[in-house]
This record gives C-alpha cells, sequence and structure tokens, in this order.
C-alpha cells in the first residue's frame, strides 16, 4: 500500500516539530508549512515551507497531491489571548483558510488541533469528549478552538471531508523555547530567579511531547477506523501547577521562594482528561510520567542553552 504524503501546518512548533520527526522515521511524505523555519531539525526543514497561512500566496507554493492535512498552525498561548484578541482572529481565519485549501484540492482526510479549553472549568472529575461546551469559552483562544471544531465540522458535512479532532493538554518538552509554563519555569529556575504560579490549586494534565506526537500518528496510520471522532490526547492525571514548579526547581536543585497569585483572566482552574476513548481506539498509552518527563525537557533546555 502506498504511503499517504501528510501537510503539517505549524511544522517548526514544539509538536508539529516531532510529528514530522515521527512521519519523516515511518518513510511517511510530509510536507512542513510554517511561519518561521525549523531551527530543531535540518530534515524537518528540508521539507518545510516558509509562508504565512493568512496570505493567500503561500497556498500557491504547497504541493496539491496531498493526502492528508494535520493542522497544528496557531497562536497557542491562553493568556496572550486575553490581552490581545485578534491573535484568536487569526487562528480562525488560519483553519478557515486551511480548510478551503483542503476542499480546493479536493484532500478527504483532515486532522484539526484543537485544545482542552474547549471543555472550560468543569470541577475535578476526568473530562470526557462529550463534555466540551459553548459556555466554557473563557477566553479569546478557547473561542478559536470552539470555531476552529465547528468549521471542521462543517466542512465535514457540506464537502464530505472526513475529519478527527484532536484534543491536547499541556504539552511540553523538547523543541520548545516558548513562554509556556514549563520551559519558562526551567529558565529562570536555572536563572536564579524565584518562580510566579496564578492559581494555587489550579491543575492541569501535562502531556510529554513524544506521547502527543505518537498519538497523531496513530491516528493517521488508523484513519479509516477513526475518521469522525474526536480524542483526548493527555495523560489521566492531574498535577497542580505549584508542584510542577517545585518538581522542577527539585531536579535542578535551585531552591528559591515560589510566589502564588490569584489564577488570571481566561485561564482554567482544572482539567483532567479522560483518555478512555483514545486508549480504546486509537491503542493509545501514554508512556512519559511527569517527573520523567520534566527531566528530559530540562536536560534538552540546558543542552540547548534556550
Amino acid at each position: 500500500m502506498q504511503k499517504p504524503k501528510v501537510l503539517v501546518t505549524g511544522s517548526s512548533g514544539t509538536i508539529g516539530t516531532r510529528l514530522c520527526e515521527l512521519l519523516i522515521s515511518k518513510g511517511i511524505g510530509v510536507v512542513g508549512v510554517d511561519r518561521k523555519p525549523n531551527k530543531w531539525s535540518p530534515a524537518v526543514q528540508q521539507s518545510t515551507i516558509v509562508g504565512d497561512l493568512l496570505i493567500s500566496e503561500t497556498f500557491t507554493m504547497i504541493p496539491r497531491d496531498i493526502d492528508f492535512i494535520v493542522h497544528l498552525a496557531a497562536n497557542a498561548r491562553v493568556y496572550d489571548s486575553v490581552v490581545d484578541p485578534t491573535l484568536a482572529i487569526e487562528n480562525i481565519n488560519l483553519t478557515y483558510n486551511v480548510l478551503e485549501f483542503c476542499r480546493k484540492i479536493g484532500v478527504k482526510r483532515f486532522i484539526f488541533a484543537s485544545s482542552r479549553e474547549v471543555y472550560g472549568d468543569q470541577g475535578t472529575e476526568a473530562i470526557s469528549e462529550d463534555k466540551a461546551t459553548l459556555c466554557g469559552s473563557e477566553s479569546p483562544y478557547t473561542a478559536s478552538k470552539v470555531s476552529g471544531e465547528a468549521l471542521v465540522h462543517a466542512y465535514a458535512t457540506c464537502y464530505d471531508i472526513k475529519q478527527v479532532i484532536v484534543r491536547f493538554s499541556n504539552v511540553y518538552g523538547r523543541y520548545d523555547d516558548s513562554n509556556r509554563l514549563v520551559p519558562l519555569f526551567v529558565r529562570k529556575t536555572l536563572a536564579g530567579e524565584e518562580l510566579t504560579v496564578f492559581g494555587a490549586d489550579k491543575t492541569y494534565d501535562f502531556t510529554y511531547i513524544d506521547d502527543a506526537a505518537s498519538a497523531v500518528v496513530s491516528m493517521i496510520e488508523s484513519f479509516e477506523k477513526v475518521g469522525g471522532e474526536t480524542f483526548n490526547v493527555a495523560t489521566g492525571t492531574g498535577v497542580s501547577l505549584l508542584t510542577v514548579a517545585n518538581k522542577i526547581q527539585d531536579i535542578l536543585g535551585m531552591q528559591k521562594p515560589i510566589t502564588v497569585k490569584p489564577n488570571r483572566t481566561g485561564e482554567l482552574m482544572h482539567y483532567v482528561a479522560d483518555i478512555s476513548k483514545a486508549r480504546n481506539l486509537l491503542g493509545y498509552k501514554p508512556t512519559i510520567g511527569i517527573d520523567e518527563g520534566l527531566r528530559r525537557a530540562i536536560d534538552w533546555q540546558k543542552e540547548v542553552k534556550c
């Protein structure tokens, strides 16, 4: 059976880089598109088109012999969208543009990267895929992901495009030098700076990058079986941000006072995923727990000095 060619948007990002690496290692053809060159992987960069998917000319550079589209590209920081809501509008426009490209060239298989944010705050129980709600939109970023899911379902209905929606949760690990919580806390701790946690009891489901990317590979490989489904990709275990901060300091052997402030506008207080559906249909089994994941993330950041 001929292996597919996969278009990955956001291919220079954390998940995009690792996903492209895994696909290339399997001999699957990859075309990446990102605003920035890939600075982490020469192999991925060789397959990357540098361009802005908000600009129509970028799409003229993309080959037409695409079998799958994995749409990861987004402005991904929740609080950034509270400060600047136009970032959320960009996310919506990105998704629309990529879906239109999909429709025009006749691609029938589409994977959309959504987020745990679509559930809002629903207490402390593990949350299954049927619990998403419009009323859970607590930030413009959340609204952009809810809107993105709605657009994906609309295109699936109107244009016979089969979709899979994957809801990620706090993906961390190598290829991330952003201001997300884990790399930010590692940088600050290495610099001898104090850490600030917004929300004393804030608890999230942290997912190591290899587990997140491997789950998407499984979706591609079993697409004929799982097309039309939505999956939580996480670990099924919650860890408080305060615990993450303490673990990072412990691993690095650098103790500083941790300041705890009230939660910030637009940020959820609690999320733990029910991953039973991904286990049952994809054979998904997260392999890297928070302690090992943080050690790997710290080792990588020290190695690249980011």
